[in-house]
């Protein structure tokens, strides 16, 4: 699947930045890119019988009570789902996640969670499925990707 096709053939506008490999986001804000839009943490997590599983889109200065979280998904023992979990349902590994691997998910079998302060932004930034570049694209555009692939989601304030 490559992320440049589907959002060109969607007209997606986006700004391409090449960096070197990046695993959490204290390694991301060392680069000091010049990049607008919200800069996210995104958390791939399940529930205590690891039958629902959430892609969690946040600002990544937040940190998430795992509690709290579980009261407002109403569900219980969230806990980050493992490396092969994220393999087996987004196709990506641990540094790469974004928002845009949730149109990996064909089974829709991960739901979409994104935290409200998102959408005070005019842009998001997220991985194109690897942790060597960053994307930075409209909001409006994420929420037309996610239109087209007719994934809903959910949002919060974390």
């Amino acid at each position: 699947m490559n992320i440049y096709k589907i959002l060109d053939d969607l007209g997606i506008d986006y700004k391409k930045f090449q960096h070197p490999a990046v695993f959490n986001c204290e390694q991301a804000h060392l680069l000091a890119l010049d990049i607008d839009g919200a800069a996210t943490k995104n958390l791939f997590i399940k529930n205590k019988k690891g039958n629902r599983h959430f892609l969690i889109i946040m600002m990544d200065d937040k940190t998430v009570d795992f509690k709290r979280l579980s009261q407002i998904l109403n569900v219980s023992g969230l806990s980050f789902a493992s490396g092969n979990r994220l393999e087996k349902y987004l196709g990506t590994s641990a540094g790469s996640v974004s928002i845009l691997d949730i149109v990996k998910d064909t089974q829709v079998a991960v739901e979409l969670i994104i935290d409200k302060s998102i959408f005070n932004y005019s842009a998001i930034q997220c991985h194109p499925f690897t942790n060597t570049a960053t994307l930075e694209i409209p909001i409006t555009g994420i929420q037309q990707l996610l239109a087209h692939y007719q994934r809903q989601y959910t949002e919060i304030e974390i």
